[in-house]
């Protein structure tokens, strides 16, 4: 039985801005750099027995892996089916912008040069389907967008459920196949 740890990179200037990042490489604030050292040392200290890491190739989630894996010593390497959703027209508008939220709503919509949720949602269940047969623990170190979709894998939920939800900056799930 395999356990996936989930988490999402630390703080960006887009998000103190409210901003959307999507597929655009942000790299993390000084504050992000100390929440990553901070997550690290509390997996070191709660000796969680965890495999590997595996890290969207986005700067803010590379960043974030490399400090947890210099810490506790747990081999890293880069997955790039864990890339953000691409937002297209939406990356760098506002989180709560009106359009974006509509758009959001529709599950097929590529936001003019960007990805469906379905698309992002095929690359990442193929991900996890693949980590299912293997009895090991990895933590996913990745994105907002990308935390929806695995908590779609692991729980049923509703359209506005899904669309809702979120993790803060390198909070930490867990999840069981």
């Amino acid at each position: 039985m395999g356990t996936v740890y989930f988490t999402r990179h630390g703080q960006t200037v887009w998000n103190v801005e409210n901003k959307i990042c999507g597929a655009t490489d942000i790299p993390l604030t000084e504050l992000g750099h100390q929440q990553a050292i901070a997550l690290g040392e509390q997996l070191l200290a709660e000796n969680r027995q965890i495999h590997r890491i595996l890290y969207s190739p986005l700067i803010r989630a590379a960043e974030t892996a490399r400090h947890i894996a210099r810490i506790t010593g747990i081999p890293a390497q880069p997955e790039p089916r864990l890339t953000e959703q691409n937002f297209g027209i939406y990356e760098s508008t506002p989180r709560n912008g009106e359009a974006f939220r509509a758009a959001k709503a529709q599950f097929v919509n590529s936001f003019g040069t960007g990805e469906s949720m379905l698309r992002v949602a095929q690359r990442v269940y193929n991900l996890l389907d693949e980590l299912k047969q293997r009895d090991e623990t990895v933590l996913l170190v990745a994105h907002n967008g990308i935390a929806r979709v695995v908590r779609s894998y692991f729980t049923d939920m509703s359209n506005q459920d899904y669309a809702a939800y979120g993790i803060g900056n390198c909070e930490i799930v867990e999840y069981h196949f």
